[in-house]
């Protein structure tokens, strides 16, 4: 098949590119606009491929999207364009509203436009993939999962965001017959993450000898998704999932933010062990908690893996393993990133 991937340079988007370039037929075009999260280096490998195409773009921008769909002709649009990031929305929500709100209501627009013009087989064969993330369901308490069928609840101006462009997906099925995917992830991790997420800034900060901050008493528990895993579901998922239909995609790995830190700590303490031979641990400080922060996210996946097959490969020990290898030994890659980045919120306003 022909697949559209929109932010096919960031995290999620380019790991996608990666895998199916190389463990599938199908050819893909990476439509990305390049921003601060986004880089060609993450698809470098794979991108000499007579099947990968790469167009610059903006999903905000309807001529540009047109354009590229019209050339391109998918088969499947998997949208992962989006603004990520929880601090930032909370400093300049503008943005968020503008990429993740607009842009998915221009890429759906374009989308249908193009659908219409195919022909009924065609017309059937073709899905639009919306990739969101479980924080539209709020915090959950102590016990319990996020199920497809939990009410959303976002708490933040990021998660009310991709709240937003989910609902805009549901209603250009239920409105137009657009056959629309959604899937809803849990917090990912693994190679080519933006060093501003809480495993590569750790292991970023921890090499530089600086604090690690953590916010609050770090007892905010979050669902760990190795990257690789998650592609594989996506592939799963536009290939044989049912339209209309959400998919959550989880890692089964429960742990707080402080074990994670914790982990990451111990990890390199074996690896690349500091000079004075004291542990990382040493540096990690507790900072203001982040306005708003969700206390706790679980995603039951029972219905991708009854219904689709999918399980995780990765436990969090073996996969949080492979992330550190990685970095350390691509310090050429994210130490750029880390040097160039604005900086970062620290739990207040």
């Amino acid at each position: 098949m022909r697949i559209l991937v929109t932010g096919g340079a960031g995290f999620i988007g380019s790991a996608l590119v990666r895998h199916l370039i190389e463990h599938t037929q199908h050819d893909v075009l990476n439509f990305d606009n390049l921003t601060y999260a986004g880089s060609l280096s993450t698809v470098a490998t794979v991108a000499t491929s007579n099947r990968y195409q790469f167009v610059k773009g903006d999903i905000c921008d309807a001529s540009a999207v047109r354009a590229a769909v019209e050339d391109f002709r998918p088969d499947i649009i998997t949208h992962l364009a989006a603004e990520s990031h929880v601090d930032r929305s909370i400093d300049g929500p503008g943005t968020f509203v503008q990429t993740n709100v607009v842009g998915t209501f221009v890429m759906l627009s374009e989308a249908r436009s193009y659908w219409n013009s195919l022909s009924i087989d065609q017309r059937a064969a073709f899905r639009f993939h919306h990739i969101s993330t479980d924080e539209v369901y709020g915090s959950l308490d102590e016990v319990g999962y996020f199920t497809e069928d939990t009410p959303y609840d976002p708490r933040s101006p990021y998660s009310a965001s991709k709240a937003g462009s989910d609902h805009l997906v549901s209603a250009w099925h239920h409105t137009f017959g657009l056959p629309v995917l959604i899937t809803n992830c849990s917090n990912n991790y693994g190679p080519y993450h933006f060093p501003e997420k809480l495993i590569p800034l750790m292991i970023a900060k921890s090499l530089a000898g600086e604090s690690l901050p953590v916010y609050g008493a770090g007892d905010q528990i979050r669902d760990w998704l190795y990257v690789e895993d998650h592609v594989r579901a996506l592939q799963i998922v536009f290939e044989r999932g049912e339209p209309g239909k959400t998919y959550n995609i989880g890692g089964h790995n429960e742990k707080q933010n402080i074990e994670v830190v914790q982990t990451v700590c111990a990890i390199l303490d074996r690896f690349r062990p500091r000079a004075d031979g004291r542990s990382y641990a040493e540096q990690i400080t507790h900072v203001v908690d982040r306005p708003g922060h969700d206390k706790r996210y679980a995603i039951d996946a029972s219905r991708i893996r009854q219904e689709l097959g999918w399980v995780p490969s990765e436990s969090f020990d073996s996969g949080i393993e492979r992330t550190i290898r990685w970095y350390l030994d691509n310090e050429d890659w994210w130490r750029p990133l880390v040097e160039d980045r604005a900086a970062e919120r620290r739990g207040t306003i």
